[in-house]
């Protein structure tokens, strides 16, 4: 989970992400997950926290925090990166040939849909060939397109596909990893897949199957008894739309809700209560400050970069988080956890003097700045204050826009958008960079700095199909230094997910904590006797 994961605050979460190819379970030895104390008792209800409701409940257009979570439960990958080794789930095996021009695929035997429809060949071919069908606007299209020419794909028989490459690269197979086949029995002949109204009763391959939805109140799914891993243990996961943070945490504490994703500033307030196990563990997310290049002033870099060194980032930590136990100052806008990660870029540290020469340099005096950030995120209200007050140092009058998430998520997805000139965000794009170019390319639907090189994105394209890993990562070097120069982005923390669960839960370590998703198999929680 790209600010498509991606983005926790415009799309309420960018995560590539982003999920999904968001990397898998976090090292158990960076995680903190309670051990089961009682037997395993089948049956009972699960009540999740979710911050919003979910945008549409279709895997090919799925990338804000909400609905990645959901599908999560509802379908299933073809396989997944766990600490960077693959872990095979509809699919048993993925080969490449000698040259890395194709890739043999194979499924499962006996998988079958929520409707006892079988999974096969043809719903993975329909599946991959309806999100490079440029009609059906698929924000995952340019993982598979490699210098301008896609990837072709074909059934060899009931449980084998073939991805034929134009050209070897070695981001296929991490890209793939954020692929989910929907059932092409269900889809088939709809002219927009996104608005089709089979979205709204979904048919999905997962642990849970579809029961109920009340926007604005619930979705609610149920056992799926043939599920191939294993019949899970509950009966029911419920996720319940809180938008209210504070609400929330009463309604935690009070039984409404049994386990949701907290702030940092909470984190003692719930623990103190004993009533709850708290789920600890890096999430390889970003949270960062982008520059709106669609308006003039911020089109000057001296200005992007002046205001980069009136921030200070271990300040910002300490105001949103706490303390570095709940996150870690970011300086790329890659995340650690993510290959050919690099600190050796420019990091801006704090300086005054520095951020009024450039101003000076720039011809920009009495500047007033808008900055928009999502009125139910503490994280980023905290930070708001804080920039409006480092800015303000240097000069800088800044207009606080706290909006609802439907509106800053319609402002941001704006390509010409001019509605404010700063925004935070975040997204968590996982092991593979590729996943990023989603976010950076000038023409990508999720670069909210709207920052556009034809240098930038040459760069992008050939690091994706690069094979020498020393040259590549050289390629993904570059890239990251080219946006702390250009200051189009501001990386602030790459902060924890902290997860609250109630005690009487069980199976937290089997479940397996998950960025974006909070955990990978619910199928394995259970209520404790």
């Amino acid at each position: 989970m790209k600010r498509k994961l991606l983005s926790l605050t415009a799309l309420l979460t960018l995560v590539t992400v982003i999920v999904t190819a968001c990397g898998g379970n976090a090292p158990a030895s960076n995680s903190t997950a309670a051990t089961t104390t009682g037997q395993a008792q089948t049956g009972g209800q699960l009540i999740v926290a979710v911050q919003e409701d979910p945008r549409v409940l279709n895997p090919v257009y799925a990338g804000d925090r909400v609905t990645l979570t959901i599908n999560q439960s509802l379908f299933s990958h073809l396989y997944t990166y766990h600490n960077g080794e693959k872990k095979f789930v509809l699919a048993e095996s993925l080969t490449p040939s000698a040259d890395n021009l194709t890739y043999t695929l194979k499924l499962r035997k006996g998988l079958t849909w929520h409707d006892s429809k079988p999974i096969t060949a043809d719903d993975v071919v329909f599946t991959m060939e309806s999100v490079l069908d440029e009609k059906q606007h698929s924000s995952d299209r340019a993982n598979y397109v490699f210098n301008g020419k896609p990837l072709q794909v074909k059934k060899v028989d009931e449980l084998t596909v073939e991805f034929k490459l134009p050209q070897a690269s070695a981001a296929f197979e991490g890209v793939l990893a954020g692929f989910i086949p929907i059932p092409k029995h269900v889809f088939e002949g709809e002219a927009d897949l996104e608005k089709s109204k089979k979205n709204e009763k979904p048919i999905g391959s997962g642990p849970f199957k579809f029961k109920e939805y009340r926007a604005g109140e619930y979705v609610t799914l149920e056992r799926f008894d043939n599920y191939f891993a294993g019949k899970p243990k509950l009966d029911t996961v419920t996720y319940r739309i809180a938008k209210d943070p504070n609400a929330a945490n009463m309604a935690l504490q009070n039984g409404e809700l049994q386990m949701r994703k907290i702030d940092a500033v909470d984190h003692n307030k719930l623990n103190s209560t004993n009533r709850f196990n708290m789920v600890t563990y890096p999430e390889g997310r970003l949270n960062y400050l982008a520059f709106n290049l669609n308006v003039d002033v911020m089109k000057k870099k001296e200005v992007r970069q002046a205001i980069a060194y009136a921030l200070d980032r271990k300040e910002l930590i300490t105001a949103t988080y706490l303390s570095e136990e709940f996150a870690k100052p970011a300086a790329s806008i890659f995340t650690p956890d993510t290959m050919y990660h690099t600190s050796e870029v420019e990091t801006y540290e704090h300086n005054v003097d520095r951020a009024k020469e450039l101003l000076a340099q720039a011809g920009a005096n009495n500047l007033k700045l808008r900055l928009a950030y999502v009125n139910t995120n503490k994280a980023h209200e905290t930070q708001a204050l804080y920039v409006q007050q480092k800015l303000g140092e240097i000069g800088i009058t800044v207009e606080l826009m706290a909006l609802d998430s439907g509106a800053f998520g319609n402002m941001s997805l704006d390509m010409n958008n001019t509605a404010y000139d700063l925004s935070f965000g975040g997204y968590i794009m996982g092991h593979e960079p590729d996943s990023y170019k989603s976010l950076y390319l000038s023409d990508a639907a999720y670069n909210y700095s709207h920052y556009k090189n034809a240098e930038f994105d040459a760069l992008w394209n050939k690091a994706a199909i690069e094979m020498d890993t020393a040259k590549r990562g050289e390629l993904y070097k570059q890239i990251q230094q080219t946006v702390a120069n250009e200051m189009t982005i501001y990386p602030i923390a790459y902060d924890n997910a902290i997860i609250a669960v109630d005690k009487k839960f069980g199976g937290l370590q089997e479940a397996g904590p998950k960025p974006v998703v909070m955990f990978e198999d619910l199928s394995k929680v259970f209520i404790q006797q």
